[in-house]
């Protein structure tokens, strides 16, 4: 993966070309704020912004694209299946709802938000077959470009793909010094998979961290900066979230500095720091949330 420039991208499964750097708008409220941030995200550069049906703010979102006057062509828009959407045909009309919401007629990358387990259904895998077939459909009648995963490990996507028809092409996962699961990274890259870090600055209790601190003395940086480019030397695309234009501008300043092997090797030797306490084994979306076990 290039870390040269914020147009630097990573070739997908599918063939489709996906920024390595993306602008993200979770827990970004419904409004001007959201607007705003995205507006000025591409103003900046960001070619890549991130959303979700279970965010709520996919309106505001694209009202920010719109009003950015970047063309959508130039754009690669992400959102994602909500967990009370599952099943085949609720897939189908959840798609159809978030484009009507974005206003656009096409999603670059649509996600599953969550897998289905054996903690929430029985009938989990073939709850997770259906869904998948609904945007498989999706995919075909040009709705969608290409299609992966979020907080999927790896029986999870193994047994979907024992019917899948196309592979999954991204897992985005929490990813972040303090947790970065080298593991299920390697095994999704492995797997063809590009990985995408969500909470990749640990929900800001890294940023004050010591260890994260001295590195970013050291290079005259931001603690945000260090983990963004600690996602991008990883191999792994980070997902930044800011609703400030000066934060929103310095996170995207990542390239004309590099971390050396001493820095990789202490943050990804940090003990667990910022984790999320959602981990997909747990059901945490249906045990937050509530969920839909519907297989049609």
């Amino acid at each position: 993966m290039k870390i040269q420039s914020i147009k630097d991208s990573v070739t997908l499964n599918c063939g489709v070309e996906m920024p390595c750097l993306a602008y993200g708008t979770w827990q970004s409220p419904v409004g001007e704020l959201t607007r705003d941030g995205v507006k000025t995200a591409l103003e900046v550069g960001y070619r890549s912004i991130d959303t979700a049906s279970g965010y709520g703010n996919e309106e505001s979102v694209g009202e920010g694209i719109r009003a950015s006057g970047v063309a959508r062509s130039e754009i690669f828009l992400t959102t994602k299946h909500w967990i009370m959407d599952r099943g085949y045909t609720k897939t189908i009309a959840a798609v159809e709802s978030s484009l009507a919401r974005l206003g656009t007629d096409y999603i670059d990358l649509y996600l599953v938000h969550w897998p289905c387990t054996p903690v929430s259904s029985p009938k989990w895998a073939e709850i997770n077959a259906a869904t998948w077939r609904g945007f498989e459909k999706m995919v075909r009648d040009g709705k969608i470009r290409a299609i992966g995963v979020s907080n999927y490990l790896p029986e999870h996507i193994l047994e979907l793909e024992k019917t899948a028809e196309i592979k999954p092409a991204v897992n985005q996962i929490e990813f972040h010094p303090g947790y970065h699961q080298p593991e299920l990274v390697r095994w999704s890259q492995a797997h063809g998979m590009a990985v995408e870090a969500w909470s990749a600055l640990g929900c800001g209790a890294v940023l004050s961290d010591p260890l994260v601190c001295a590195i970013a003395e050291k290079h005259g940086r931001s603690s945000a900066q260090v983990c963004l480019r600690f996602a991008l030397q990883y191999g792994v695309c980070p997902i930044t979230k800011s609703v400030h234009a000066d934060r929103i501008r310095a996170n995207a300043d990542l390239y004309d500095f590099s971390l050396d092997e001493e820095d990789m090797m202490k943050l990804s030797m940090m003990y667990p720091l910022g984790y999320s306490t959602y981990h997909p084994a747990q059901a945490p979306a249906d045990t937050l949330f509530g969920g839909n076990y519907d297989v049609d």
